[in-house]
């Protein structure tokens, strides 16, 4: 058999050894029993033949991991003789990645009794649960498992279908709890602690999620004692309508607009509090103003706590601890339950143990489980044209969206279209194309090998070509304009070349938000051409540095005059051909010149349950709020379409911090 299947295939063969029946070991579940072998009587002085151990033939069953997995295994009489997982809807970077360790395992042990891959429990737990089935299928214990087409069918489909689960193991009551303990989830927990409430807090993985540094609030009383003036709201709202085409919901805005304030004096407590060394950086004055001749609007929002210090979640982790309560780790959502309308708690389920866990939650679930980023299946149906452009995971690798199809399994609306975070910033090596490759162990990853952190440089607005050596657009605009622009083009990468000039460029530029981390060191971004040379290319002429990009024949004759034509440009301030404003720029002129390949960098994705301005997930049906269910943070919907508005620093952070609070608020009816 092959090593690695598709799931199309996979469920196909599986569909196929069905029907075979007794030929092949495998028959209907509603009308099969497992026959005994048929032997001969022999003489008493003749010993019986020993009884096979198994029914021979190829067996499929299910297990629960992240996602519904398969395996499916091969009997002789006595052993077994092949392992097959389907492992699709595991997580890329884990589940997945424990393919070849898990099927080895169960290989070695002829049984499904092996040791968890570290890392992967859950995932193992699932192969473990479905590879006892297979056994006892085999042995005739339980009926057969048969895979069939309405499965096939429902396996395509990113939603799957909702798992049955009946064995619970053990029951928790609360009154509100709260599912991930991300940005919105610690500070919806902390503050819950701050007030008292009844909750508990699960999370999936070992310890909180990364805070993000930047976040976005309007009028914080830090902002203005620095001597901005409070923000033009009417011009702010303007600004997001634009960026999203009319299709959000703006009162989900007002609910950021005015809280957010709230929120970071919340913020500021916990700081004061764990931390009083560290220091508050509020973006204010020139530094946060993108120029008005390219009709952007940025007022200062940009809190961040600078580098080097506690985590934020750590410390609202910290507070909790403090107050009395604890995370509940390696606890990860399966599905919600509900009674029509009304959400009344969750299934849950220890990644260590595998057993399943009840929380009844009387006042409400808070889901706080992040975007969709690390699910391909997802990514590919629901974001195609981002996928398409993107070559480098910067997304933390259990944002799988399970809890948005745990929602929508429910009975909530979802947001129609995509709202990706993408920056320019997915370095790749010559020749890479952008969107999914095929691994090893059948699941799919971003091609780019670059082994650091997003590549800061490749936001800043210097000259791009295509594979042809054509420029392409206009340089200047948000992160994912830049990569959007490359959708069409061959690969769905460009190339990006400066000059020696490029650290005096770069303060000329003045980008914005996360962007500005180049031109506040330009000398760091350039140790990365000597560091990397496969990614990073430095030459003493124009023509070496094409030959290095890979660029040859025509391609390269059309890069040197896409260089001359821009350096025209250049001397014109002018740029007739793109619309560039001239302030942006640069020639290309004084050696050493510099060249590398560029995609989109994934942080996450904003495309979640819709909610209404109070945190509540709208039922889709009635697009009423359902009772019970509220949704902070990245699998939230309505607040962004298209695109994610980069030039309001921190935005999506903030976003969920006041989120966060607001539905522990809700819930508990501090805030009717």
């Amino acid at each position: 058999m092959r090593k690695n299947l598709s799931r199309r295939d996979f469920l196909k063969g599986a569909a196929s050894v069905a029907a075979l029946g007794v030929l092949a070991g495998c028959s209907s579940e509603a009308t099969t029993t497992t026959a005994a072998p048929t032997t001969t009587v022999a003489p008493e002085t003749t010993a019986a033949p020993a009884k096979s151990l198994y029914t021979p033939g190829t067996y499929s069953a299910t297990g629960q991991g992240y996602s519904k997995l398969m395996v499916t295994m091969t009997f002789s009489a006595d052993a077994i003789t092949d392992v097959q997982l389907n492992l699709e809807g595991e997580t890329a970077t884990i589940g997945q990645a424990a393919a070849d360790e898990l099927k080895n395992a169960l290989m070695k042990a002829q049984g499904a009794e092996i040791d968890a891959v570290a890392g992967a429990t859950l995932t193992s737990r699932g192969v473990m649960e479905a590879a006892n089935k297979c056994i006892q299928q085999a042995k005739g214990e339980i009926p057969v498992e048969v895979v069939t087409p309405e499965n096939t069918e429902t396996a395509a489909n990113w939603l799957g279908v909702e798992p049955e689960i009946t064995n619970i193991s053990e029951t928790w009551d609360t009154d509100i709890l709260i599912v991930g303990a991300g940005n919105a989830g610690c500070i919806a927990g902390a503050y819950a602690a701050k007030h008292g409430l009844n909750f508990r807090l699960i999370e999936k993985m070992e310890a909180v999620g990364t805070s993000r540094g930047w976040y976005a609030v309007i009028d914080s009383a830090d902002a203005l004692a620095l001597g901005e003036k409070p923000v033009d709201r009417a011009r702010l709202r303007l600004e997001l309508k634009r960026f999203s085409s009319g299709k959000c919901n703006q009162n989900a805005w007002t609910t950021w607009i005015e809280e957010s304030a709230d929120m970071q004096a919340f913020v500021k407590e916990i700081y004061t509090k764990y931390a009083p060394d560290a220091k508050l950086e509020v973006t204010v004055g020139q530094e946060a103003v993108w120029p008005e001749s390219e009709g952007f609007f940025t007022p200062a929002v940009e809190h961040f706590w600078g580098m080097g210090g506690p985590s934020r979640n750590s410390l609202f982790a910290q507070y909790m601890e403090e107050k009395g309560y604890s995370i509940d780790f390696k606890t990860s959502l399966v599905k919600l339950e509900h009674e029509g309308n009304k959400v009344t708690g969750v299934i849950a389920q220890n990644t260590e143990t595998g057993n399943y866990i009840r929380i009844n939650a009387a006042k409400g679930v808070i889901m706080a489980t992040g975007g969709y980023p690390a699910n391909p299946d997802m990514m590919e149906q629901l974001d195609p044209l981002g996928t398409s452009v993107i070559t480098y995971p910067y997304y933390a690798a259990q944002d799988d969206g399970q809890g948005i199809k745990a929602g929508v399994w429910a009975g909530a609306a979802m947001q129609k279209e995509a709202a990706p975070m993408i920056f320019d910033r997915g370095i790749v090596t010559p020749g890479t194309n952008a969107g999914y490759i095929t691994l090893s162990t059948g699941g799919k990853a971003f091609a780019s090998t670059w082994p650091k952190t997003q590549f800061n440089l490749g936001s800043q607005p210097f000259l791009k070509m295509d594979r042809s050596g054509k420029r392409f657009t206009n340089e200047s605009g948000t992160y994912d304009m830049m990569s959007y622009s490359a959708a069409n083009l061959p690969g769905g990468v460009y190339c990006s070349v400066f000059d020696a000039n490029m650290p005096e460029d770069v303060v000329r530029f003045h980008t914005l938000g996360c962007s500005a981390s180049t031109r506040k060191n330009p000398q760091g971004q350039l140790k990365n051409f000597d560091e990397y040379p496969e990614f990073c290319f430095k030459a003493d002429t124009l023509e070496e540095l094409a030959d290095k990009l890979g660029f040859a024949g025509e391609a390269k004759d059309t890069f040197l005059a896409t260089c001359k034509r821009y350096n025209e440009l250049y001397d014109a301030q002018n740029d007739v051909d793109f619309g560039k404003p001239a302030y942006r720029l640069s020639a290309l002129k004084t050696a050493p010149f510099y060249g590398f390949w560029m995609g989109g960098a994934l942080l996450t994705t904003e495309q979640g349950l819709m909610v209404d301005a109070k945190a509540r997930v709208l039922n889709e049906e009635t697009k009423e709020a359902m009772e019970g269910l509220f949704a902070a943070g990245d699998c939230s919907g309505g607040f962004f379409y298209n695109n994610y508005p980069c030039l309001l620093p921190g935005i999506a952070c903030g976003r969920s911090m006041t989120f966060g609070i607001k539905a522990v608020k809700v819930a508990a009816g501090i805030d009717a």
